[in-house]
């Protein structure tokens, strides 16, 4: 049984391993290909870069000087900033608020923020740019308030799974002591929700940085551009495309918030299961 226990073990690791290795080929096929020559990016791409083909880092200084990446990267900074932490502090506090206060308003809140994590985005697309131009949205700080309703379905659920599992007597004692509501949230209750704030925090943040749908629908792209979005305007005429200074941006864009993941990716099977220990 242990003999068999093993070989399956192996097996598995060995399966791993390869998709592993095919989830990351692609990002190394783009590192390699932002060192090339344009050229060879289209007729050679699975070649690793020769002195013939080698242009340093030429690309990544075409990409910048083209696309603005710098004004974009600053503005899909603050974007990702303040969205993760509206989206943290206001669902956190409503997950809280419907598990203490157990009635059909809360009831109701609840199911309707479930029912936003299975309404297809393309259902709600032409509402929200009208709304959002109605609104004046279209820009940095608007597109917050945007994030946070879209943001909200799967972190209240997040929060909500954790927040059940919280003793009552904890906040309880807290409220004897002489804190309010409030005091009794930001100094006992957030303190405990560290680790699914830190997932959901991750999951947000990697959404918002990535993400070209909803900033091309909602942000005034004459103003305002996210990477994502600034990416886009290495397309020319035709269907042609800049693939060296594409290459470059992409590995710009891209290193930002894989080191935020490695740093941080221990702590979403934390949150998840802290979050499941209670119905």
């Amino acid at each position: 049984m242990d003999a068999r226990k093993a070989k399956h073990g192996w097996v598995w690791t060995i399966f791993f391993s390869v998709l592993s290795v095919a989830w990351v080929f692609p990002i190394f096929l783009v590192v390699m290909n932002s060192f090339k020559k344009k050229v060879y990016i289209s007729k050679m791409p699975f070649k690793l870069p020769t002195e013939k083909m080698f242009v340093g880092f030429d690309n990544y200084v075409s990409g910048v000087q083209k696309t603005g990446l710098i004004q974009a990267f600053g503005w899909s900074l603050f974007i990702t900033i303040f969205s993760v932490a509206a989206i943290i502090l206001f669902c956190s506090m409503t997950a809280w608020y419907i598990t203490r206060v157990k009635d059909k308003v809360t009831s109701t809140i609840y199911y309707l923020c479930l029912f936003s994590m299975i309404v297809p985005f393309q259902m709600v697309m032409f509402t929200l740019s009208k709304i959002a131009n109605m609104l004046k949205l279209g820009n940095p700080v608007g597109i917050i308030v945007v994030y946070l309703g879209f943001g909200a379905g799967l972190s209240i659920f997040m929060f909500t799974g954790f927040c059940k599992s919280i003793p009552l007597e904890i906040e309880e004692a807290a409220m004897i002591d002489g804190c309010n509501p409030l005091q009794t949230f930001f100094r006992v209750v957030m303190p405990i929700m560290k680790p699914t704030c830190i997932t959901v925090t991750i999951l947000q943040a990697m959404w918002i940085w990535n993400d070209y749908l909803l900033p091309s629908l909602v942000l005034d792209q004459k103003k305002y551009k996210t990477i994502p979005i600034a990416v886009q305007y290495l397309k020319g005429g035709y269907g042609s495309v800049d693939m060296g200074a594409m290459m470059g941006v992409l590995v710009i864009a891209i290193i930002p918030i894989i080191i935020f993941y490695i740093a941080c990716q221990k702590y979403i099977i934390e949150g998840v299961v802290a979050g499941a220990v209670k119905g």
